[in-house]
């Protein structure tokens, strides 16, 4: 049977989408934002397996990235480093949910227990198996020495999520300032966070400290979620065509000039820079933020009207109820898969050649068979089957309904 497009909207379409909880009151979904929240993971989960480099040191398993190997693969880190995108979907999910209980007269701590609890259940059960894991290495004396046999701390294999969950769950602790900030000052808080983080680059660079861009942590990674909330109240998706252009263009053209003048790394992934963007954020990634959300509000109302379609919706749904099973447990599944190969004989050849690429479809494939299985056995916990289906099923708004 051929795709069709979905009924307009109905009443009662307050189902829950990856944010909300089926009794949270959410209003409907915003297909848009599902859609880059589910499209993001996918860039994420396809392009660590892609680009993951993995070596055994004594015992343990440590990593780097290929773009760190082969400089000339910077320019796939200017559209590939989507995080920001994240936090700009999470500053529009909070925003909604903030209303919606204030509407309905809730507590503070409810609205807070709500946000942290979608992200703290999958990473309990993530931390609760690894620690297990590792508990099992240390009694088996296998593994290397120290407290991680396995695995080394900081590694993207399997706990390279886990710095993004530490500082999303502190942006969702200050939503209610920052939503307040938002209604008070608008445009000026986005802007205050920016020239933040100017201030923070220029002491940190011309001190030579780099201890300093840890303030950039929270400056750097509130801006997307405060744009969100531009997006979440209206304004942003009122604006014409024309200004999205402004954003991706100016985005751009600032990034490229961050990075031609020899303090900011031209790779926001590679290793062996000065600064490596992703671990010291800088005005290099608030460049990015500006970048990719013009870019994407330039595809919005295509997305939307495709987006209408059964099919894809339901696979946007499908995604988004274990996003964050996804996001904690595709690492390991790179990992499992790479040790299943390694025991038929597969072997790595000399990671950025050509034999090497050629590899990395038969990793993927595996890797994705792999985190099937796991999604099935953990994902159930993430978010309810019986929600997920009610959701996918509903009726839905026409592209530009507000949310």
């Amino acid at each position: 049977m051929a795709d069709r497009p979905e009924p307009g909207p109905g009443t009662g379409d307050r189902a829950a989408g990856a944010h909300d909880t089926p009794d949270s009151g959410a209003r409907p979904r915003d297909r848009f934002v599902d859609f880059l929240r589910a499209g993001s993971m996918a860039v994420v989960v396809l392009g660590h397996w892609l680009i993951l480099v993995t070596v055994w040191r004594r015992g343990v398993i440590t990593d780097q990235n290929v773009i760190g190997r082969d400089p000339g693969l910077w320019l796939g880190t200017w559209i590939g480093q989507v995080v920001p995108v994240f936090f700009f979907v999470g500053g529009f999910a909070n925003f909604a949910s903030y209303r919606s209980s204030q509407e309905r007269g809730e507590p503070l701590v409810a609205f807070l227990r709500r946000r942290g609890e979608r992200l703290l259940r999958p990473t309990a059960i993530f931390l609760a198996v690894w620690i297990a894991i590792e508990v099992g290495l240390h009694l088996l004396d296998i593994g290397g020495g120290g407290l991680l046999r396995g695995v080394a701390i900081g590694n993207t294999v399997p706990f390279g999520p886990m710095w993004f969950l530490g500082v999303y769950l502190v942006v969702v602790l200050f939503s209610p300032v920052t939503i307040r900030l938002h209604g008070r000052f608008g445009l000026a808080v986005p802007v205050a966070l920016v020239l933040g983080t100017a201030v923070v680059d220029g002491l940190a660079f011309g001190l030579g400290r780099p201890g300093l861009f840890a303030f950039n942590l929270l400056l750097v990674w509130l801006l997307p979620h405060q744009l969100g909330y531009f997006y979440a109240d209206g304004s942003l998706r009122r604006l014409p065509t024309l200004a999205y252009l402004a954003m991706a263009a100016g985005g751009l053209a600032a990034l490229a000039g961050l990075t031609s003048i020899g303090v900011y790394g031209r790779s926001l992934l590679g290793n062996g820079v000065r600064v490596w963007t992703m671990d010291a954020p800088t005005l290099a990634i608030d460049a990015v933020t500006i970048w990719l959300i013009g870019l994407v509000m330039l595809g919005r109302e295509r997305l939307e009207r495709w987006l209408l379609r059964r099919r894809p919706w339901r696979a946007v749904v499908a995604v988004n109820a274990i996003v964050m099973t996804l996001f904690l447990w595709h690492m390991t599944a790179y990992l499992l898969a790479l040790l299943a190969l390694q025991r038929v004989g597969f072997a790595e050849a000399v990671p950025g050649t050509a034999t090497w690429w050629l590899q990395r479809p038969a990793l993927e494939v595996t890797a994705a068979a792999v985190l099937f299985v796991i999604v099935k056995v953990v994902g159930r916990y993430e978010y309810p089957a019986e929600a997920r289906e009610r959701l996918a099923m509903q009726p839905r708004p026409q592209p530009g309904a507000t949310a």
